[in-house]
C-alpha cells in the first residue's frame, strides 16, 4: 500500500502527505533560526575584538583613512613599540596580575565554606543572607566609593596595593558566594551521608568527597573573580595615585591626551595586550571547568 494516500474532492485527486512531515519541517526551520541567531550573536560579540586586532596593526596612514578596511594593507608592529615606549605597560600588567590573582584567591577561600553553610543549612538566616548577597550586587560603584575611600584613608590604605586587593576581594565575594552556593547544592548530600556511614569524619568527608566535586566550581569562580579584578577601572582610578602602582586599565587612559584626542594605534595595541591574558586563561582552564564534575562520585 502506498505511503501517500489520495483524497477525491470536486472530481480531483490530490495526495495527502503524512502528518509527521510538517512538524519535522517546522522543527528544522526552528533549529535553523536558532543557529542563525546564535551566529549573529557571536558575530556581534566578536566584532569589537576583531576590529581591535585590525586597528592594532594599522599604520597611521590607514588609521586616518576615510575608507577603513578590515585587513591592514601594510601591517606594522610600530604601534606595539610605541605603546611600550610611551607608557609603563609591563609594570602596570604586573600590578594588575598581582591584584587580580591575590583578590581572587582570597574571595574563593572565604566564599567556599560560607557557600557550604548556605547550601546545606537552610533557614531564615541563610535565606536572609542569600537575599542580601543578591541585593548587594545592585549597589552602584558611585554609592560606595566615598565611604570606602574614607575607611581606607583611616586605615592608611589609600594609594596602597594592599588596600586595592582588599577592595577587590570584598567586591568579588558576594558573586563568588552566590556562584559557589549553586555548585554546593549540585553535590548530592547522599554522598556525604554514605561517607559518614563508612566512618569518615566531617573534615575527612569535606576533603575527600565534597572538595573534589567542587573543584570545577572553585576554578570557575576564581576565574570570574580574576577577570573582574583584571578589568576593573573605577576603584583603581580613585584609590591609586602613584604612577608605579597603577593597574593596566588606568594606564590605558594615558593614551588619551588632555584635549580628548586618542593616540589610536598605540592605544589599540595596548588594549589588545591587556585583553589577551584573560582570553588565554579562559581558553586554558575552560576544559577543566566542564570536566570532572562527578569525578570520584561513584563508590568502589
Amino acid at each position: 500500500m502506498s505511503r501517500v494516500s489520495t483524497v477525491r474532492r470536486a472530481g480531483r485527486e490530490r495526495p495527502v502527505r503524512p502528518a509527521g512531515r510538517r512538524p519535522a519541517a517546522r522543527r528544522t526551520a526552528t533549529r535553523t533560526g536558532q543557529y542563525a541567531a546564535l551566529l549573529a550573536y557571536l558575530a556581534f560579540l566578536a566584532f569589537p575584538f576583531l576590529w581591535l586586532v585590525s586597528t592594532a596593526f594599522k599604520p597611521p596612514r590607514e588609521l586616518g583613512s576615510i575608507h577603513p578596511t578590515w585587513i591592514p594593507d601594510a601591517p606594522t608592529l610600530d604601534n606595539f613599540r610605541q605603546a611600550f615606549t610611551q607608557q609603563p605597560l609591563l609594570a602596570a600588567a604586573v600590578n594588575s596580575l598581582l591584584a587580580a590573582a591575590v583578590s581572587a584567591v582570597i574571595a574563593v577561600v572565604l566564599a567556599t565554606p560560607m557557600a557550604y553553610v548556605l547550601a546545606r543549612h537552610r533557614g531564615r538566616l541563610t535565606r536572609a543572607a542569600t537575599a542580601w548577597v543578591v541585593i548587594s550586587q545592585a549597589f552602584p560603584l558611585v554609592l560606595v566609593i566615598i565611604p570606602l575611600f574614607l575607611i581606607l584613608k583611616n586605615l592608611h590604605l589609600v594609594d596602597s596595593r594592599t588596600g586595592l586587593v582588599m577592595v577587590y576581594a570584598v567586591w568579588s565575594l558576594p558573586f563568588a558566594l552566590w556562584m559557589l552556593t549553586g555548585y554546593v547544592r549540585a553535590v548530592p548530600p547522599e554522598l556525604e551521608e554514605a561517607a559518614a556511614v563508612d566512618g569518615a569524619g566531617r573534615i575527612r568527608t569535606l576533603v575527600s568527597v565534597t572538595a573534589p566535586l567542587l573543584a570545577p566550581g572553585i576554578v570557575a569562580t576564581g576565574l570570574f573573580a580574576f577577570i573582574t579584578a583584571w578589568n576593573e577601572f573605577f576603584f583603581a582610578l580613585v584609590l591609586l595615585k602613584s604612577p608605579e602602582k597603577q593597574t593596566l586599565p588606568v594606564v590605558l587612559t594615558h593614551f588619551i591626551g588632555a584635549e580628548g584626542v586618542a593616540d589610536l594605534g598605540p592605544l589599540a595595541a595596548a588594549a589588545l595586550l591587556a585583553t589577551l591574558p584573560s582570553l588565554l586563561l579562559f581558553a586554558v582552564i575552560q576544559r577543566r571547568i566542564t570536566g570532572g564534575m562527578l569525578a570520584g562520585a561513584v563508590k568502589s
